[in-house]
């Protein structure tokens, strides 16, 4: 599965298919020069031959020396006219009488094809392009030969190839850029709504995502999450209400439980069996009634029907009576209970009854999930902007992957917890730390134990009213 971004790979994509088809371009464009310079050569050999038989055919009834004197005008009058000679059928040189030409020059003897032929040749390191002109002068037949350099043809492509590919590094960055930044234009509204979804939490359903009148995907896209926003809220809503309207209503049937059961337990005369039944059965409706009020708690905050009183609070104080408090079942597992402060002062602003709960969830977990003879280790650090808590434990840890959802409802990290708690306490102490805009973060390591930190910001003072975030 690619982990590049769309950016990347529009731009890649882009970029792949503008050089495929520049390099296209290119080679079409070089080959199309090179048959330019090569017929052009050819033309200028036809040419070439044509006026020396213009000129064999105009002074064929002058003397020889007038002949060879037009000849050799001819000659002298063209760039590389000591590369023009013809010959006879017997394959000696008619004209001109004294040739210029190199003597090792590698001329034909004979009459050829009786049509032009070409062919290149090399001599001494440079290549030549040569015109067999078949011509008839009367009765006599002859062989207009026409010869010249192909250098100029070949310095000229060179550079004409150097140009083509110097210009494809150049044109690969211009073409990147552009696509990167066509991409990251095309894609920048994807970014908004990505941004805007990221920013939604059971807290805030209400918010709709932006939309913008373009007409295109990205509307439609927009539209498609805004209706399933609106019927998850209302999902959302009704599981709230369910909830809230369903631990209000069996707060009374067990409050008639636990009652009847201490009452029950205050007659002398119950048996001994029957004591034992409704002990079992107040202990479960004092359990139930914990859990009830827990999710009470939770369904009134998701409603945001919760106000707090935010005031300047001393954690050392709250964090003494939780380890106060903790003191009877750490002695009874054999627990080591540490506090270390360092770097006060401890204030914050916030409400000290719910304070008081999420520093007691985390030292109460910390105690239950530590076998016995461990440690239960409290730091306190503070400083003008900050307030550190921490609980430490030696317990049984938490596997990597299950850390993210520590702080979920009715959530436990395996089953051997099934059979302590209600699975709501670190949901609430994560509400409470996101009330008073605390990060409440955990570490783990399985067999090793775990860490719980809440820093606390900078908080101001007044009346909060608050839910889920």
């Amino acid at each position: 599965m690619s982990k590049v971004s769309i950016s990347f790979r529009l731009t890649a994509w882009f970029t792949a298919v503008f050089l495929c088809g520049f390099v296209i371009l290119g080679i079409a464009m070089w080959v199309g020069w090179s048959y330019t310079l090569s017929s052009g050569r050819d033309r200028t050999l036809t040419r070439r031959a044509a006026r020396a038989l213009e000129v064999l055919t105009n002074f064929s009834g002058q003397s020889a020396a007038v002949l060879n004197a037009r000849y050799d005008e001819l000659v002298d009058a063209n760039p590389e006219g000591n590369l023009i000679q013809i010959f006879d059928s017997g394959g000696r040189v008619l004209y001109p009488k004294n040739p210029k030409a190199p003597k090792d020059f590698p001329w034909p003897r004979h009459v050829g094809a009786p049509f032009d032929t070409y062919r290149n040749f090399m001599y001494r390191g440079r290549e030549y392009r040569e015109l067999q002109h078949p011509a008839s002068l009367g009765p006599e037949h002859l062989l207009i030969v026409v010869s010249g350099q192909l250098e100029d043809n070949r310095q000229m492509l060179a550079r004409f190839t150097t140009g083509l590919i110097g210009t494809i590094p150049l044109l690969l960055a211009g073409t990147a850029l552009a696509g990167y930044f066509m991409s990251r234009r095309a894609l920048e509204p994807v970014g908004k709504l990505t941004a805007a979804v990221r920013s939604l939490s059971i807290g805030n359903l209400a918010e709709r995502l932006p939309i913008g009148q373009t007409g295109d995907e990205l509307q439609r896209l927009a539209e498609t999450c805004n209706d399933m926003l609106a019927r998850l809220e209302t999902a959302v809503t009704q599981i709230k209400r369910f909830t809230a309207d369903a631990s209000h209503e069996l707060r009374s049937p067990l409050s008639y439980i636990f009652m009847v059961s201490e009452c029950a337990l205050r007659q002398p005369d119950l048996p001994e069996q029957c004591r034992e039944w409704f002990q079992d059965i107040l202990a479960e409706s004092q359990d139930a009634t914990h859990l009830l009020e827990d999710m009470l708690l939770l369904a009134r905050a998701d409603a945001g029907h919760v106000d707090i009183p935010f005031e300047r609070t001393d954690l050392l104080p709250l964090v003494e009576d939780a380890l106060e408090r903790a003191r009877l079942p750490a002695e009874a597992k054999r627990h080591r209970l540490v506090l270390q402060c360092a770097h006060g002062p401890f204030e914050v602003r916030g409400d000290r009854t719910s304070l008081r709960r999420l520093i007691w969830t985390l030292v109460d977990n910390a105690i239950k999930y530590t076998p016995e003879g461990g440690r239960v280790e409290i730091l306190l650090e503070g400083n003008e902007t900050q307030v550190h808590l921490s609980v430490r434990d030696t317990g049984i840890g938490i596997p990597v992957h299950l850390l993210p959802r520590v702080f979920e409802r009715f959530f436990r990290a395996d089953p051997a917890r099934s059979q302590t708690g209600t699975g709501l306490g670190l949901a609430i102490a994560k509400w409470i730390a996101d009330v008073h805009q605390a990060e409440l973060t955990v570490e783990s390591e399985p067999g090793a134990g775990s860490v719980f930190t809440v820093a606390f910001p900078a908080q101001s003072s007044g009346f909060l009213k608050v839910g889920m975030v």
